[in-house]
C-alpha cells in the first residue's frame, strides 16, 4: 500500500487520531512501528511526509535522518516530550523540518496535516 505519509509512533491512540486525521482530508498515513521498517517503506514508497515520535523505541534520529536524506527529499515533522529538550534538540540538529513538543504537533495536526504531506 503506498501512503501519502510515514508515522513512526508506538502509540496506539495517538496514531489513530494521525490516521483518522488524514483520512478526513482525503490522505493516507501509514503507521509503522520500527525505524528499519520506516526507511524500508520510505524507499518503496516514498510519501511526501514522514512524522516521528522522538520517543518511539527504535528511534536513532541522527541514523534516520541520514538514511532519509539519502533516499532523496522528504518533508520529515517530529515531535516528543516538552521536558525532553535534548531529544527535540537532537531533532532539529538532525535537519527534521519541523519539531514539535507533542502538545503542539496534537493541536496543529488538523489544520496542518495536508501540508505536512505534500
Amino acid at each position: 500500500m503506498t501512503a501519502d505519509g510515514l508515522l513512526l509512533c508506538d502509540d496506539l491512540l495517538l496514531s489513530s487520531k494521525v490516521t483518522a486525521t488524514a483520512r478526513a482530508h482525503g490522505r493516507t498515513v501509514m503507521v509503522v512501528r520500527d525505524a528499519m521498517k520506516l526507511i524500508e517503506r520510505v524507499i518503496a514508497d516514498r510519501p511526501a511526509g514522514v512524522i516521528l515520535d522522538l520517543h518511539a523505541l527504535s528511534l536513532d534520529i541522527a541514523a534516520v535522518m541520514t538514511a532519509l536524506r539519502a533516499v532523496g527529499p522528504v518533508r520529515v515533522v517530529a515531535f516528543g516530550s516538552h521536558v525532553d529538550v535534548e531529544r527535540l534538540k537532537a531533532a532539529r540538529a538532525a535537519g527534521c523540518n519541523l519539531v514539535l513538543p507533542r502538545s503542539a504537533f496534537v493541536e496543529r495536526l488538523e489544520a496542518e496535516l495536508p501540508e505536512w504531506l505534500s
